[in-house]
C-alpha cells in the first residue's frame, strides 16, 4: 500500500467524486432553483427578470444533459474536471442571486453547498481555489445586484453593514463547513486503508497457518506409503543383496526412503524450537511464549509468567486452553514488540486467570504513554513513535500496526485498556481480558482441549504397514 494512501491524502489530479453524483446533485440544484421561482414569480407575484433566471438554470440542465451523453455513469472525474464544474456551480448560482437580490436572497447560503462537495471529495489545494472562487463572488454580488423582488412599490434595501456581516457568516460556514467535511472524509479514507491492511496481515496469517496444516496433512498421508516402501526395500535387499546389478540401485532406494522419513519426522515432531503443525490448541503460557519468542534475543529482558488468580481454587485454578488464533497471536506479538522498543530493560509478559476471565498483561519499564494520546492510542495514524510521516526513518511509525494488533485481538473477544504504571514505577501496561467461557470455547466446541497438565498428547503409533506380497 502506497504512503499517499496510508497517510489518506489525495494525489495531485485525483478525485473520488464520481460524474454520476455530481450530475444528481445538479439535477437536485434545477429542481430546487425551478421550485423557487415559480413560488415567487407566481404565488407570491413578486416581479423578477424570470426569462433570464429560466436561461440560466436552462443552461445547467443541458449542462447535464450533455455530460450524461458524453461519460458513462460511473466515470470518475479528474480533479481538474470536478473543480471547473463545482466552479461553474458557484458562478450559476451568483449569477441567479445577482439577478434576485445579491446576498439579500436568504438562498445566498447554498455558495457553500459545491465547497463543502469538494472539502470530501477533492484535494485541500482544489477546495482553496474553490472557496476563493465562492467568496469573490459573494463579495461581488453584495455590491452589485438586481433589487430583491419583494411587493410592488416597495424596496427592501439592507444596511451596507447588515450585507458585510452575511458575506462575514458565509465565509467563516464555508470554511468551518469544508474544514469539517475534509476531516470527516480523511478519517474515512485512513479507517478504510487501516482496515485494508488489517485484512491483509489477517489473510497471511491464516494462510501460514493453513500451509503449517497442509504439511500436517501430506505428512500422516505419505507415512502409510513410505513405510511400505522402506519394508519392501529392505527385503528386496535381502533377497538381491549380493546382485552387483542391483545393489547399488537398493542402496539408493533404502538411503531415500530414510531421508524421506526423517523429513516427514521433522515436520510432525515438537522441538523447543520447531513448532507442531497440528497443535490446533495452547495454553495461555504456550500463548505468551509462541508471541514472545521473537523478542526473546533483544537487548532488554522479556519475562513471562502465568497463574490463577488469588483464591482461585480448582477446576477454575487449572491453566485455561484456547484454540490457536493466528490473528491473536500476531495481536499480542506486536504489543510486545512495542514494549520491548520502548522499555529501558525489562517487559513483562503477565497471564492470571480466574473462573470468569483471562487476563494478559504486557508491562515495561520506558517512558509509558503520553498523557494527550491516550484516548486516542489504537486508532489508525495515532502513533509515539518519533518520526511520523517518514516511513524510513529510525523507530518511525504510522500507528497502523498497535490499530491492526488491537482490532485483531478486539475481533477475538478480548478488551483492550491502556494505562501507565503507578508512581513511582514508569511504564507503559496493556491489559487484554477475556471473559473464560470465550477463551475457551473454540477448543471446547471442536474437542481439541488437552490434558490438565497442558502438554501435547502422545502422537498415535503409525498404521502398520501393508505386508510385503
Amino acid at each position: 500500500m502506497s504512503q499517499r494512501l496510508e497517510r489518506g491524502r489525495l494525489g495531485d489530479g485525483e478525485s473520488r467524486l464520481r460524474l454520476q453524483t455530481i450530475v444528481r446533485l445538479r439535477w437536485l440544484a434545477v429542481m430546487g432553483q425551478l421550485v423557487a421561482l415559480t413560488v415567487v414569480f407566481f404565488g407570491l407575484g413578486f416581479p423578477l427578470p424570470i426569462g433570464f433566471c429560466l436561461g440560466i438554470i436552462a443552461l445547467s440542465a443541458w449542462l447535464n444533459v450533455f455530460l450524461t451523453i458524453r461519460f458513462p455513469s460511473r466515470h470518475r472525474l479528474s480533479a481538474s474536471f470536478a473543480t471547473l464544474l463545482l466552479a461553474y456551480d458557484i458562478l450559476q448560482l451568483a449569477a441567479l442571486l445577482y439577478l434576485t437580490g445579491g446576498v439579500e436572497n436568504p438562498f445566498t447560503v447554498l455558495v457553500l453547498a459545491p465547497v463543502t462537495v469538494s472539502a470530501a471529495t477533492l484535494p485541500p489545494r482544489n477546495t482553496v481555489v474553490l472557496g476563493l472562487v465562492a467568496a469573490a463572488a459573494t463579495v461581488f454580488i453584495m455590491f452589485d445586484y438586481h433589487p430583491l423582488p419583494w411587493f410592488a412599490g416597495m424596496r427592501l434595501d439592507m444596511p451596507f453593514l447588515y450585507k458585510a456581516g452575511i458575506v462575514a457568516a458565509i465565509v467563516s460556514c464555508m470554511v468551518f463547513l469544508a474544514l469539517y467535511a475534509w476531516r470527516l472524509a480523511k478519517e474515512g479514507r485512513e479507517m478504510s486503508a487501516a482496515l485494508a491492511a488489517t485484512e491483509l496481515v489477517l489473510a497471511r496469517e491464516q494462510k501460514l497457518h493453513a500451509l503449517d496444516g497442509l504439511a500436517a496433512a501430506a505428512a500422516h498421508e505419505l507415512g502409510t506409503p513410505l513405510s511400505t516402501i522402506v519394508l519392501v526395500s529392505s527385503e528386496l535387499a535381502k533377497e538381491f543383496g549380493s546382485d552387483p546389478r542391483c545393489a547399488e540401485d537398493l542402496s539408493l532406494l533404502a538411503s531415500q526412503a530414510r531421508r524421506c522419513r526423517e523429513i516427514l519426522q521433522k515436520l510432525t515432531r515438537r522441538t523447543g524450537d520447531e513448532e507442531d503443525p497440528l497443535h490446533a490448541s495452547l495454553s495461555v503460557r504456550e500463548m505468551m511464549e509462541e508471541a514472545a519468542a521473537p523478542y526473546r534475543g533483544a537487548a532488554r529482558l522479556v519475562e513471562i509468567t502465568a497463574r490463577a488468580g488469588d483464591g482461585v481454587v480448582m477446576p477454575s485454578a487449572q491453566e485455561p486452553v484456547g484454540h490457536r488464533r493466528p490473528g491473536v497471536i500476531y495481536g499480542i506479538g506486536n504489543i510486545i514488540e512495542n514494549a520491548v522498543d520502548f522499555a529501558r530493560s525489562k517487559v513483562v509478559v503477565g497471564a492470571m486467570w480466574n473462573a470468569a476471565e483471562v487476563i494478559v498483561t504486557i508491562a515495561d519499564d520506558g517512558p509509558g504513554f503520553p498523557a494527550e494520546l491516550m484516548d486516542t492510542l489504537g486508532e489508525p495514524y495515532v502513533t509515539t513513535r518519533p518520526g511520523r510521516g517518514r516511513p524510513n526513518s529510525a523507530n518511525s511509525g504510522l500507528g497502523l500496526g498497535f490499530f491492526i494488533a488491537k482490532t485483531l485481538l478486539e475481533r477475538s473477544g478480548a478488551t483492550v485498556t491502556l494505562e501507565n504504571q503507578w508512581a513511582p514505577a514508569t511504564g507503559a501496561v496493556v491489559r487484554l481480558t477475556w471473559p473464560r467461557g470465550v477463551f475457551e470455547s473454540e477448543v471446547q466446541r471442536i474437542g481439541a482441549a488437552r490434558p490438565a497438565d497442558g502438554r501435547e498428547p502422545s502422537p498415535a503409533p503409525p498404521p502398520a504397514p501393508a505386508p510385503a506380497p
